[in-house]
């Protein structure tokens, strides 16, 4: 199964890098947040990427196609021009990079794809989340519910701490507890090629009108994460998963090296 990735965003709200570099291009743990959803998706043996590049695209080329040179030792002789690379850390990845435009809507940048997804069930996300949500769980249900779209609901922590109050006083303090609202989309799609045929134009975003549409023809299914999710929006978010992966144990982290 493939995966298609969102990865044209402009990223405003993290302006202070994405000025140089494309949002899913951020890094965490000194790879791209983008490499992180991968690892994921690759743990559970979906290794071909279809990545919707836009703003500042050239870096996502860039970086796969000296991939060896980012994440592997090497000899440059330059009076022979030859390169020894030494040692090999590679990905048995296949990664076709698609330019779908600067200002496209996040379904139109999914149209741009059509050709290259075919004809079967394909992944879908954004180059801007990670999470432990058991992606072979995630196609088994959507399968098993034969609908045309199958979206990962998760729920958020509480954008504020909670107080625990006794009368008026104060007797604790429960930061971003989670579980606290409702149930919201957190990307990690299964979609049948089928979805396309409902986006009607270029300009459209994936969440708005072709999403209505496909809940209006009950085509759209719910798979239920209570694990952990985290999107990046902003600074303190990035700072906030890079405190993670400094720990030892991001709980996005799946895979072993």
């Amino acid at each position: 199964m493939k995966a298609v990735i969102l990865a044209g965003g402009y990223g405003t709200r993290l302006s202070e890098e994405t000025s140089v570099k494309p949002k899913p291009m951020i890094e965490i743990g000194g790879k791209p947040i983008l490499w992180h959803i991968m690892k994921i998706y690759s743990f559970y043996n979906v290794n071909e990427f279809i990545i919707c590049c836009g703003y500042k695209g050239y870096a996502i080329k860039e970086y796969f196609a000296n991939y060896f040179f980012h994440n592997s030792d090497v000899t440059i002789d330059l009076a022979n021009n030859a390169i020894d690379i030494h040692q090999t850390n590679s990905e048995s990845w296949k990664v076709t990079l698609i330019d779908t435009g600067e200002n496209s809507g996040t379904g139109g940048r999914l149209k741009y794809v059509q050709p290259f997804v075919g004809e079967d069930d394909f992944c879908f996300t954004y180059g801007d989340g990670v999470s432990d949500v058991h992606i072979e769980d995630l196609i088994a249900f959507h399968k098993k519910h034969e609908k045309l779209v199958t979206l990962t609901a998760i729920q958020p922590s509480s954008k504020y701490g909670v107080l625990t109050l006794e009368g008026t006083n104060v007797i604790g303090f429960k930061e971003k507890p989670n579980g606290e609202g409702g149930w919201i989309n957190g990307g990690f799609f299964v979609l049948s090629p089928k979805v396309i045929d409902f986006i009607d134009n270029y300009d459209e975003h994936w969440e708005h009108a072709p999403m209505r549409r496909l809940v209006e023809a009950s085509q759209v299914s719910a798979y239920l994460h209570r694990g952990f999710w985290q999107c990046m929006d902003t600074l303190r978010d990035k700072q906030h998963l890079e405190s993670m992966w400094s720990s030892g144990s991001p709980r996005w982290k799946v895979w072993r090296e």
